[in-house]
């Protein structure tokens, strides 16, 4: 499947698998900057997620190196979204991590299908083994 994406930057790397299998494709930082509140990594790239699939945003396992996690745990890239691809990231305490700086592979989109549902009003669910068992219910 190809899926069209632009650059808005010319220092923007297109999105690539690094190994064959797997699952997510690095996102390169082409800027970043600091509000109050986060760290916004820009990508320089839009793209044209086709509907019926979504684009999930999530940071690399290299985010262990840094103070930093991703502000919204994962991204959503809705397939009628045409903007630049971000990740906003917030600093935690912790021993000094860094940050990610232009040219480093900031994150990583995983593109999937989205199912179509929708919710039927009822009065009763059916019964299973867990029930209504929550946080934790099922063993440590």
């Amino acid at each position: 499947m190809k899926i069209k994406i632009k650059k808005l930057n010319e220092l923007a790397v297109i999105p690539k698998y690094a190994k064959q299998g797997d699952a997510g494709m690095d996102l390169t930082c082409v800027d970043w900057g600091i509000t109050e509140r986060y760290t916004e990594y820009d990508t320089g790239l839009s793209m044209e997620i086709p509907e019926g699939y979504v684009g999930l945003l999530f940071p690399r396992s290299s985010i262990s190196k840094t103070n930093l996690i991703l502000a919204n745990c994962v991204g959503v890239v809705d397939s009628g979204y045409r903007g630049p691809i971000k990740l906003r990231f917030k600093e935690i305490a912790g021993p000094p991590g860094g940050r990610y700086k232009t040219g480093d592979r900031v994150g990583q989109i995983i593109i999937m299908p989205v199912p179509a549902f929708e919710f039927d009003e009822v009065e009763e669910l059916t019964n299973t083994d867990r029930g209504e068992g929550g946080f934790g219910s099922t063993g440590n």
